[in-house]
């Protein structure tokens, strides 16, 4: 099995500030979009508690600000040893930064309502983990099969669950729930996504969940000790973005 690899705070690159439109609200120094509260958030579960998706957790308006605001900020490649080292396969481009403004608007946009029924050990959810990635995949890169490990933020505080939002993928029409096991929302454009399914795995290599990026959709899953193996798959057209972070249990 490829060892386990752990998302860290390292990489962490200095950004451009984003010129915003005229009366344009946004977090983080002027970079980021403000994530606006989602009431009637609906919530597919694939597996229980341990993996579900929250479709249409950011507009089209948010997702565009955010891949915007990334670009401009600018990605850096991020790579590793390879299997044959003991490292799953990784190919994609990384911005890593701390934002605790920023992870603190995303998870009060109806997260923190997502989380206030799951308990772990008489543990609740009290916030994502500051340290914010964004992913972005072009054709051909994925990340290979492998596990994510919990963080111990110190305070008695710790990353339990998985958070990725995708910011790119096929766009559920309004009002529909977009099922991703089947792809969902309207005919793909020309310039859509093609590809780049995030696929879990149960402990005898069967598949648990084969999701489809769809813009705007949030999916959660438990990592740590109760991870299930799961990789991405390679792009085959267009760029798939991501927003990643962790939910923080106490």
């Amino acid at each position: 099995m490829a060892a386990a690899m752990v998302e860290g705070g390292d990489g962490q690159r200095r950004t451009k500030k984003k010129k915003l439109a005229a009366g344009e609200a946004s977090v983080g120094g002027g970079r980021w979009p403000l994530v606006r509260p989602k009431l009637d958030l609906q919530i597919t579960r694939l597996k229980g508690d341990d993996l579900f998706t929250v479709p249409n957790y950011l507009t089209p308006h948010e997702v565009k600000g955010f891949i915007e605001a990334a670009e401009s900020s600018g990605f850096s490649h991020q790579g590793s040893l390879g299997p044959a080292r003991g490292e799953a396969y990784r190919d994609n481009d990384r911005i890593s930064l701390n934002d605790p403004e920023l992870a603190k608007c995303i998870w009060e946009s109806g997260l923190d309502k997502v989380f206030s029924s799951i308990k772990l050990q008489g543990r609740s959810a009290v916030g994502l983990n500051p340290n914010i990635r964004f992913y972005r995949y072009k054709v051909g890169q994925r990340f290979g099969r492998h596990i994510d490990e919990s963080v111990d933020l110190g305070r008695g505080r710790k990353t339990q669950y998985t958070l990725l939002i995708y910011l790119s993928g096929r766009r559920a029409a309004p009002g529909e729930r977009n099922d991703p096991r089947r792809g969902g929302g309207d005919p793909s454009p020309p310039s859509a996504l093609v590809g780049g399914e995030t696929v879990f795995y149960d402990d005898r290599r069967g598949t648990v969940a084969e999701v489809a990026p769809a813009e705007g959709m949030a999916l959660v899953h438990i990592h740590g000790g109760r991870c299930m193996l799961h990789e991405a798959r390679a792009v085959v057209k267009g760029t798939k973005y991501i927003l990643r972070s962790d939910v923080v249990f106490a």
